[in-house]
């Protein structure tokens, strides 16, 4: 069982939900990741996102872009990231991480030898926007030898056949994206989540994490009364944008306390899950 899988099935034994932040490797500057990483984990992250700096980041929106802009600027790439990770992981052996980015970082690197230096970085779970599942069995075939979960988006446009596939091949959780468009929009519905949740559960026990519109605790609250997990990202750049670097760190770690506290607050939920069929 992998750290990820670990975590979530001692979520579900207590009915709790889980609350997944991001934040790119190297902003607002590569000495901070780090310490923030573990601000996150002192906060209650119970896995960590990480994105990986690249110069195409097309499924982001603005706030993001800025985020690898300022990392790429001060050399920080899929290198940096995973020493990032490795250095994480001198002082703590229990929080996931998941590398979050595109292809093509990892196709220059090399698949096999991606896998080999992310494994023995310390990373968990990856999870790349442009491999899409159809044509990516033996990548996700190639992260579980090295006991890495592959994780996949899904959306509200993602048809029945769409969801199936996703299901075939991914591990640790799905990250579905709540909204038509890029990180950091608005117009978050809640109600459409609680719909679309239910047809991608009908194909997997894999939980499932829900990204893109959340901006407080009020939203994460709301989101994790009918996900398995809050995955908040643009929110905690705009903080680290908002803020001097020499307080970054206690800001980000303030930020996320209150939005783990406001995901605690909901009574456990003890429903048994079906199994997928």
């Amino acid at each position: 069982m992998s750290r990820i899988q670990g975590r979530f099935a001692a979520l579900r034994a207590r009915g709790g939900k889980g609350l997944i932040p991001y934040i790119a490797a190297g902003d607002p500057s590569p000495d901070l990741t780090v310490p923030i990483m573990h601000a996150l984990a002192r906060a209650g992250a119970d896995v960590i996102e990480l994105g990986v700096p690249f110069s195409d980041p097309m499924a982001d929106g603005p706030v993001i872009q800025r985020a690898t802009e300022r990392a790429i600027r001060q050399g920080v790439g899929l290198k940096q990231t995973l020493g990032f990770v490795a250095e994480f992981r001198k002082t703590d052996a229990m929080t996931p991480v998941v590398l979050m980015g595109y292809a093509n970082p990892i196709e220059r690197m090399g698949r096999t030898q991606f896998a080999a230096q992310a494994a023995a970085a310390g990373i968990d779970g990856v999870l790349v926007v442009d491999y899409p599942p159809e044509e990516c069995e033996e990548f996700a075939a190639d992260m579980r030898t090295h006991e890495i979960d592959p994780i996949f988006l899904l959306a509200p446009t993602s048809t029945d056949d769409r969801i199936a596939r996703v299901a075939k091949v991914a591990a640790g959780y799905i990250y579905y994206v709540s909204l038509k468009g890029i990180t950091g929009a608005g117009h978050l519905d809640v109600g459409s989540v609680a719909a679309k949740l239910p047809l991608i559960r009908a194909h997997t026990d894999v939980p499932v994490g829900v990204g893109f519109g959340i901006r407080d605790a009020a939203s994460a609250q709301a989101v994790a009364r009918v996900a398995d997990a809050v995955v908040i990202g643009s929110r905690i750049i705009q903080e680290l944008e908002n803020t001097p670097p020499g307080h970054a760190v206690a800001a980000v770690e303030h930020l996320l306390t209150d939005i783990r506290r406001a995901i605690d607050e909901i009574a456990p939920d003890t429903t048994p899950r079906k199994e997928a069929a």
